[in-house]
């Protein structure tokens, strides 16, 4: 037999040329592992015109972009309307307990004409830890201000004029300010104030900001009218940055007041006027509240449970104004004149006491 039939036919060299081939994959794999690790520490030693390793830059803003969802500005962009305007309210654990006025308010976007859509764009600012996770259970936009060492003050329901809720009121003042720094342009509402329907229609085009009234004199550019800045339409420019500013450091002078009653003080003064900071009045025809209310249910946008203190008194009163707003649009749309025509609200109620 021939020599290199002979060999091919050994089961030795055989089984020699399966062991070789084993001994080969493991030093490919290992051929194949150490230049993957070559690789990374390439990248990770190659650094980037920031100075940040290119690999750890990717890690670095991969966790950044996954924090910045809970920042104020991600959550502005979120709710925003496409012109950069978000409504605003704010909240604190007595107001957001369940059956309370938060869930009376969110019951008005859903029963109100056409307004549904609007509570997208509603970002809630929480005073403490547990309105927030009761905002975060039942609203999109939630954003908490951080108070970590006066969260026990803001738990609980902050006494009209109190010191605690005067601290909240002025806390809020500078919060929006920071909000139009970043370029929104925001409808500040009060989580008292009931929407019936669309706000925006009725607002003015040439205002920088536009407040509701406890009580109306008949002239939006009355500055004589009495505001009630719960339900303030603001746009960002120059103008209105500066006002809020100049409002917030009023509260050197008139800290011991609302801010509301520090706005009546200060909206008169010389500088506003040379500033140009054009300031408009709601009519409470339409922007109405338990001081003044709106007479015409074809017409009314809002309604405020203002002039009434204590928690549950509002409530009691907000829950009867829905029923009657649902009463209103229950009836066909050629008998709704004739029902505003011969009825009114059945509130304020307990809000006279």
């Amino acid at each position: 037999m021939k020599a290199g039939v002979e060999s091919n036919n050994n089961p030795l060299v055989a089984r020699s040329g399966h062991s070789n081939l084993s001994v080969r994959w493991p030093m490919q794999i290992l051929i194949i592992f150490v230049g993957f690790v070559l690789v990374l520490m390439l990248l990770c030693n190659y650094t980037s015109p920031l100075g940040i390793p290119v690999l750890s830059q990717y890690l670095i803003t991969a966790t950044t972009t996954e924090k910045n969802e809970t920042t104020l500005e991600a959550i502005l962009r979120k709710a925003s309307m496409k012109d950069k305007t978000v409504i605003i309210t704010n909240l604190n654990d007595a107001w957001a307990e369940p059956g309370s006025i938060f869930d009376v308010f969110l019951e008005s976007f859903r029963i109100g004409n056409q307004t549904q859509h609007f509570s997208n764009h509603l970002v809630v600012i929480n005073w403490d830890q547990k309105a927030h996770a009761r905002c975060q259970a039942i609203h999109p936009h939630c954003y908490q201000i951080e108070s970590k060492s006066e969260n026990a003050t803001f738990s609980k329901e902050a006494f009209f004029m109190t010191q605690d809720y005067l601290h909240i009121v002025w806390k809020k003042i500078d919060f929006l300010s920071t909000v139009l720094e970043l370029g929104y342009s925001f409808l500040f509402t009060d989580t008292d104030i009931m929407w019936l329907r669309n706000p925006f229609e009725l607002f003015y085009k040439d205002a920088d900001f536009q407040t509701s009234c406890d009580n109306f004199s008949g002239n939006s550019t009355d500055l004589n009218n009495a505001p009630n800045t719960g339900f303030s339409y603001v746009r960002s420019n120059e103008r209105s940055i500066w006002l809020y500013k100049f409002w917030f450091n009023s509260s050197r002078i008139y800290g011991r007041m609302h801010d509301q009653n520090a706005f009546n003080k200060i909206k008169m003064h010389p500088h506003i006027s040379a500033m140009n900071v054009k300031i408009r009045f709601l009519d409470t025809k339409y922007f109405g509240g338990f001081c003044q209310p709106s007479k015409d249910f074809n017409q009314v946008r809002t309604m405020h449970a203002n002039c009434c203190t204590g928690l549950q008194k509002k409530v009691n009163d907000l829950k009867i104004l829905l029923d009657d707003w649902r009463n209103y649009m229950a009836f066909p749309e050629d008998k709704k004149q004739e029902y505003s025509r011969y009825h009114s609200w059945s509130v304020p109620k307990y809000c006279r006491f």
